[in-house]
């Protein structure tokens, strides 16, 4: 009974430990990173301040902390700027865009030439 019990339990803990593992891994992107993403993380670093070719092993961490401090308090301000160039525009947000799929209504018009003789 117990051997049965302990199977069981281990067998359990082997499939879990993958699943949990893969969860964690991915952080939170929605999947693997691309170089395009990394090169425009790179840059708004850089537009803080940051300069990889001047670190320093000893101060990498807090450098690069440092930066994405910064590019965080930049975003939050330039966030906040529209806000308020919008609230005194008078005008309110720009319309969200509008996209309509489907067929062009032909109401109106002629039926297609394959159809006239009906």
């Amino acid at each position: 009974m117990k051997n049965a019990m302990l199977r069981a339990a281990l067998v359990s803990m082997m499939a879990i430990v993958p699943a949990v593992s893969f969860g964690q891994s991915t952080g939170t992107h929605n999947g693997p990173v691309t170089r395009a993403q990394v090169l425009q993380e790179l840059v708004d670093l850089e537009s803080v301040g940051y300069n990889p070719a001047s670190a320093n092993d000893a101060t990498y961490p807090e450098d690069v902390q440092s930066a994405m401090r910064r590019l965080a308090e930049k975003r939050a301000n330039e966030a906040r700027l529209a806000q308020e160039q919008v609230a005194q525009s008078g005008y309110g947000a720009p319309p969200a865009p509008n996209a309509e799929a489907g067929a062009p209504d032909v109401s109106g018009s002629e039926p297609p030439p394959a159809y006239r003789h009906h």
